[in-house]
């Protein structure tokens, strides 16, 4: 999940429904229903931000909802190097290498970025948040 969605220009349409969707999906993450997995390069990321604000905010939401299940270092790895090979950028590819390893659906608003996942053929489903909202009819 785009986890910074929420510290994006909201007067563009769709990042503001985007948004939405992000805050229905983090209630339900909050209400037991979806766990929030999270892995190395989330907080690589999130420690790179400059913005200490907004750098406070995401590390508190990583630490207080995030889980980090148990994996084989070596297969994302493997995995990720793959992606890498098919043109996917090197923190993306370790974004779904770890959730193909960990999880049932990859979210991202980056829509060129789920294109190519389905191109290739990720082992889950990669979706934006608003589809994910809508196909678990979240309120």
């Amino acid at each position: 999940m785009h986890y910074r969605r929420p510290f994006d220009d909201q007067n563009v349409m769709k990042i503001r429904i985007e948004t939405d969707a992000y805050y229905l999906i983090l209630e339900a993450i909050q209400n037991k229903k979806f766990q929030m997995i999270t892995s190395p390069v989330h907080f690589e990321e999130v420690h790179a931000i400059k913005d200490p604000h907004e750098r406070y905010e995401l590390l508190a939401l990583l630490t207080k909802y995030g889980t980090s299940p148990h994996y084989a270092l070596e297969k994302i790895r493997a995995r990720a190097e793959y992606l890498y090979s098919k043109k996917i950028g090197v923190a993306d590819a370790a974004h779904i290498s770890f959730a193909e390893a960990t999880a049932d659906f990859f979210i991202s608003c980056d829509e060129k970025l789920l294109k190519k996942c389905f191109k290739i053929g990720i082992t889950i489903e990669g979706v934006n948040p608003v589809k994910f909202a809508v196909m678990e009819d979240l309120k």
